[in-house]
């Protein structure tokens, strides 16, 4: 159902892909969006076994977008170093496809606490009295991996066997 990766000597293992999911800071959620046009929009997140969290408002384009249609990948570059005098890059990215839904109650509540964990691990006792106020005009959005790939350039993995 979905493609193999073209230059298989690039491609990161899955321990790899979620290791760069744990590291990287923020990525891009791909939905269909209004008249059937693609929406990809930045997010902060959270990668917890096999899931991608993402924490947004309870309405608006990519709220809409994945109510209408659950399918959605997501794309974060972890290393993107330019090398001019190559004309090239040194570069990690990982992209994963799934099914985006809202989730509820002890999910989204262990979704708010990952992320907490992530963005804020200092600031434990504030990140549990913000979860405690905002939590019923939050939406979680759960991205349950189907397929997850990664590449990485040539460039990264010639300093990487250094």
């Amino acid at each position: 159902m979905f493609r193999e990766m073209r230059r298989k000597a690039q491609q990161l293992s899955r321990e790899e892909c979620i290791e760069v999911l744990n590291t990287a800071t923020s990525g891009v959620l791909a939905v269909l969006g209004d008249e059937d046009y693609p929406y990809a929009v930045p997010v902060s997140y959270a990668y917890d076994d096999g899931c991608i969290y993402i924490h947004g408002a309870l309405s608006g384009h990519r709220h809409d977008a994945i109510m209408r249609h659950d399918k959605a990948s997501f794309c974060v570059i972890d290393t993107d170093d330019v090398i001019p005098e190559l004309r090239t890059s040194s570069y990690r990215s990982v992209i994963a496809f799934g099914r985006a839904t809202a989730v509820e109650d002890e999910e989204k509540l262990k979704a708010l606490i990952l992320l907490g964990k992530k963005y804020s691990a200092d600031y434990e006792e504030e990140t549990l009295e913000e979860i405690r106020t905002t939590f019923s005009r939050t939406c979680i959005t759960k991205l349950q991996i189907e397929h997850i790939t990664g590449k990485a350039g040539l460039e990264y993995l010639k300093k990487k066997a250094m």
